[in-house]
């Protein structure tokens, strides 16, 4: 008998069944028992649902076909117990649902033995003994696992807390329940308190089995924090977490990992206590969490910046309670377009009510648009823009980054940029120099180089002074700064951003400003980055590029490392760079470089405005458990300049195909970058080898109602406002 057959003959079951099911109220968070008989009278009528509701049984029934272990907590992450534990929490989770949608009373006793034994074990636990050290757990090494473990948990007990004696009920809740959030709340305010996703995973947790144990006390501190002031709690994390455009201060990565707290407490809350209206909490800011958590993702990979692991996307268990429940919230086809794309679907009423508009053919394509998401609570911390040129998957996408620190898991890295294309990373962003949950891997704490590489600035693509890391690297002093957007706009002619930074380097303040120019060349936008900088002193003045791809030429030749390899530096991430080659460059002397991605070319062209170098790195050096990938990477270095600017273009071309043993423009087609300046504006020439000329000027003020003007030669270059696109040549004579 396949499951859906057995779902239809015990329809009767769930709807005939004790009046205890009907009258208690449970279960009460995601899923209610009214909800469950809709779903299984309903089920055959959404295909998509019925697979994943029939690969959860097989899932399941395969774990408990042998009695699942309950070991001592002993490993890190990645480690057997970590695992197992982990497993097993999902398991009662996932026996909960089954029974609740099958009425099938076997998966009542496969969550009710786990629970038993875990009750069993859990009030001998001390601190765990891999403890890691900012806040350890007891069956986990950090309390936040622990939280996360009891989030699932506390639904499968709610699933089937009806049809378990009063005996074990007590049993599970005195020794195991209660213990579990008494220690994540009361005995862990550092973490409880904390405006901090591992504070909203605590909150979370508690919130749940509040509403679930009828416990009062649970609830409100969780929504207000243990002091039940309202100065913690989930209503505050909401309020200092995201900004008004609902990006979240920690970036994407983890605005994917915190959503999941949000939105499932959230959903509790709304079953529970609907006179909240906690999905229009601040103007809708969870909504607005959960459009701008899927705008913050390329090819359904997700932004890696900050500390990011960077498979990460919208197919992750996250996402999947997200979209299921903004779908129910706004009926917005679009979303169908990213659940549809996602390996399954969860087992609540609105994850069944996607997956049937789906299956009835709703969906229609998610707008991915240039946006700005303002950063800070307030939304005056900077901001992030992303410029995207194109529609479909391969279209362009620039990722500028002029946010706030992020706090700890933020980068030193302010003014970064990101770029993509033809559904690859093209400019690239290290993230995180972690691999998570590998044991053998540092026990899959994040890495020594996440701390001496990866949150460098030198590992991004923005400004290094002096070869020191923006704010010497101290997160204490990067909470106290935060870029300046200075402009934003996306028409049909141009995606453009801009911003400014002081305080990364004492007295020393730059500016970039970024656009996507179309009709320069034929095979599409091409990016042009002006990077200024000023201080009264003279720096040492370094502009990373990091690259994905084979590198294909240098229109100079290079002095390259054959025969030996040295280190660019000794400290702030110049200690792992290997120097693989350099070259000089006079005022006035353009460079470029192209690499082949996949089968595209990309050519990038700078113009040195005095005497520069340029070298070749290559990651590496002083690593000698091999934990960084082996990236290119090239600097252009300016050295004993006060005031200096960085222009460059980077355009796509050509195409490369291996199978039908062709090449087409593999050299790049911008001939000449060329920049005039007067009064504080920028004129940025650019000439293809087909000698069309196209002009860029900027003046860094936004007040349409200024005129700005830049004579060259004969012809005099006028526009009003933030910038001017003078295409063919432009210009008046």
């Amino acid at each position: 008998m396949n499951f859906i057959t057995r779902i239809t003959a015990i329809i009767a079951l769930l709807w005939l069944g004790p009046a205890l099911a009907a009258d208690s109220g449970h279960p009460r968070l995601l899923l209610s028992s009214s909800d469950a008989e809709h779903i299984a009278s309903a089920s055959e009528s959404s295909p998509g649902f019925a697979r994943s509701l029939e690969a959860t049984r097989a899932r399941v029934d395969a774990y408990f076909a042998l009695t699942p272990d309950v070991p001592l907590p002993k490993d890190a992450g990645g480690g057997y117990t970590h695992e197992r534990h982990k497993k097993n929490g999902v398991a009662i989770h996932d026996a909960g649902m089954l029974f609740q949608l099958s009425g099938d009373p076997v998966y009542v006793e496969y969550a009710k033995g786990l629970l038993l034994a875990y009750a069993g074990m859990y009030p001998s636990l001390g601190d765990h003994p891999k403890r890691k050290e900012q806040s350890p757990g007891r069956l986990f090494w950090q309390s936040l696992n622990e939280a996360v473990w009891l989030v699932y948990v506390i639904q499968g007990y709610d699933a089937i807390y009806d049809h378990l004696s009063a005996e074990d009920r007590s049993t599970i809740e005195q020794e195991l329940l209660r213990p579990m959030a008494r220690f994540l709340s009361v005995e862990s305010p550092q973490t409880f308190d904390k405006i901090h996703n591992h504070g909203t995973w605590a909150v979370a947790a508690v919130g749940m089995t509040g509403y679930v144990l009828d416990d009062e006390d649970y609830v409100q501190q969780a929504l207000y924090g243990l002091s039940r002031d309202g100065k913690a709690g989930f209503l505050k994390q909401l309020d200092l977490l995201f900004s008004p455009d609902g990006y979240y201060n920690e970036g994407p990565y983890y605005q994917r990992y915190a959503l999941m707290p949000f939105v499932l407490f959230a959903s509790a809350i709304q079953a529970n206590e609907p006179t909240l209206n906690i999905f229009k909490y601040r103007d809708g800011i969870l909504l607005k969490a959960i459009y701008t958590c899927i705008d913050l993702s390329y090819g359904g990979l997700f932004f890696p910046i900050n500390d990011a692991i960077k498979d990460k996307g919208l197919d992750t268990i996250e996402l999947r309670y997200g979209i299921p429940i903004a779908w129910g919230l706004t009926q917005d086809r679009s979303l169908l377009s990213i659940a549809e794309k996602q390996s399954s679907f969860v087992l609540t009423s609105d994850g069944f009510a996607a997956a049937k508009a789906i299956d009835d053919g709703l969906a229609t394509a998610f707008d991915f648009r240039s946006v700005l998401l303002r950063d800070g609570p307030e939304g005056d911390k900077g901001a992030l823009a992303i410029l995207r040129n194109g529609r479909g998957d391969g279209h362009h996408a620039l990722v500028f980054k002029s946010t706030s620190q992020g706090m700890g898991h933020g980068h030193f890295d302010k003014l970064n940029w990101l770029y993509y294309h033809n559904e690859r990373e093209i400019v690239t962003d290290y993230g995180a120099a972690r691999f998570l949950n590998v044991e053998q891997k540092y026990g899959g704490h994040y890495l020594p180089e996440n701390n001496s590489w990866a949150k460098q600035t030198v590992a991004h693509n923005t400004l290094v002074v002096d070869e020191r890391s923006h704010f010497d690297g101290k997160v204490s002093v990067g909470e106290q700064f935060h870029p300046v957007p200075l402009y934003f706009e996306a028409n049909d002619d141009i995606q453009i951003t801009s911003a400014s930074m002081e305080g990364a380097y004492p007295e020393v303040q730059f500016s970039r400003t970024m656009a996507f120019l179309n009709g320069v060349v034929a095979d599409g936008p091409v990016v042009v980055d002006v990077l200024s900088v000023s201080s009264k002193a003279k720096h040492q003045y370094d502009l990373p590029l990091h690259f994905s791809g084979q590198f294909i030429a240098t229109n100079h030749e290079l002095e390259s490392a054959t025969d030996k390899l040295v280190p660019l530096g000794k400290d702030n991430g110049y200690q792992h760079l290997w120097l693989r080659a350099q070259a000089g460059l006079g005022a006035g002397e353009q460079f470029s470089l192209t690499w082949l991605n996949a089968n595209r070319f990309y050519t990038y062209t700078t113009l040195a405005q005095a005497d520069s170098q340029v070298l070749l790195t290559e990651l590496g050096a002083n690593d000698p458990n091999f934990n960084l990938r082996p990236e290119l990477a090239l600097i252009l270095r300016s050295n004993g300049t006060a005031n200096h600017s960085f222009v460059s273009v980077l355009e796509p071309h050509g195409e490369y195909n291996g199978s039908e043993e062709f090449t087409v423009d593999s050299a790049g087609r911008i001939d000449s970058l060329q920049r005039y300046t007067a009064n504080g504006t920028d004129l940025i020439r650019l000439q293809t080898s087909e000698g069309n000329e196209f002009y860029l000027g900027l003046s860094y003020d936004a007040d349409t109602s200024k005129e700005h003007s830049v004579t060259v030669g004969e012809r005099i270059f006028r526009w009003k406002g933030f910038y001017g696109l003078f295409p063919n040549g432009g210009g008046s004579r």
